[in-house]
């Protein structure tokens, strides 16, 4: 499975610097990082359940990642950054295989998903100013597109329309949801092929 994801993804690498990046005015640049383990019992993917007192997606199930601070080069340096603050992933123990396209927030930002293996040896450590909980989940449940379903809710006075995965007792919803749909579209389509 890891030489089909790493072929499937190995040309959509986020290259380049931010300043090469075309990013609309009312929204804040930002990289997540969609960290894959190589367990024994098959891949899995490590979210994060986000601290309630946090000002953005507070008690949200997301990916490690954030926006991007003064110094961070490009999308995967960002990625990065954030998965060592927030989880404690080094670099070093981190293959990055490529990436998914961006995607626009309600919520002001513009996510660049980046994709990497982590080293499955790796102990990691929540930052608990920003992370209640760590949480992996099988790569085969998210493929499954009947774990997905679609919902809606009211926000800045539109109807806004959104992917949502429950997985156990967590809720996985909005742009984390979204992403994971991408992720599983597009290599569910190379699987056909």
């Amino acid at each position: 499975m890891r030489n089909h994801l790493e072929s499937v993804f190995k040309e959509s690498l986020p290259e380049g610097s931010w300043d090469r990046w075309e990013i609309p005015q009312n929204l804040y640049p930002a990289a997540v990082l969609i960290p894959l383990i190589e367990r024994e019992q098959g891949i899995t993917v490590l979210l994060t359940r986000r601290t309630a007192h946090l000002n953005n997606h507070p008690g949200q199930i997301s990916f490690p990642g954030g926006r991007v601070d003064e110094g961070d080069h490009s999308p995967v340096g960002t990625a990065l950054r954030e998965a060592h603050e927030e989880v404690g992933i080094a670099a070093e123990k981190t293959e990055i295989i490529g990436g998914l396209p961006q995607r626009d927030t309600v919520t002001g930002f513009m996510v660049v998903p980046v994709i990497g293996f982590i080293d499955p040896q790796t102990t990691f450590v929540a930052d608990e100013f920003e992370v209640a909980e760590l949480l992996e989940v099988p790569l085969d449940f998210l493929l499954e597109r009947d774990n997905y379903r679609q919902e809606s809710i009211f926000y800045k006075g539109k109807e806004r329309a959104f992917w949502e995965i429950v997985f156990g007792k967590h809720r996985i919803w909005g742009a984390t949801a979204g992403i994971l749909m991408d992720f599983a579209k597009q290599l569910n389509e190379h699987r056909r092929l």
